[in-house]
């Protein structure tokens, strides 16, 4: 995950949030459509982005670093 495909997810929470605590749903279906509503933000704005740059925002990375294989950190373990 990218810096910005993790900044547009950070957007849609926060605009669902935004909306819950401005209206106040009950229930699975009124939140559920607060939720839809909020992804709808990030996923426009990512839209958006995406036209004016001509560059997709979505791609295969991973924000995160690759796991070492269980060997390789029990060999590193004892070299400390």
């Amino acid at each position: 995950m990218s810096d910005l495909e993790l900044l547009f997810s950070q957007l849609g929470e926060a605009a669902t949030t935004e909306i819950t605590k401005t209206e106040h749903p009950k229930g699975f279906e009124k939140n559920k459509h607060v939720s839809r509503r909020g992804g709808k933000i990030a996923g426009d704005a990512r839209s958006n982005l995406e036209k004016e740059t001509g560059r997709k925002v979505i791609n295969s990375q991973n924000y995160l670093p690759k796991k070492q294989n269980k060997k390789l950190l029990e060999e590193n373990k004892f070299n400390v």
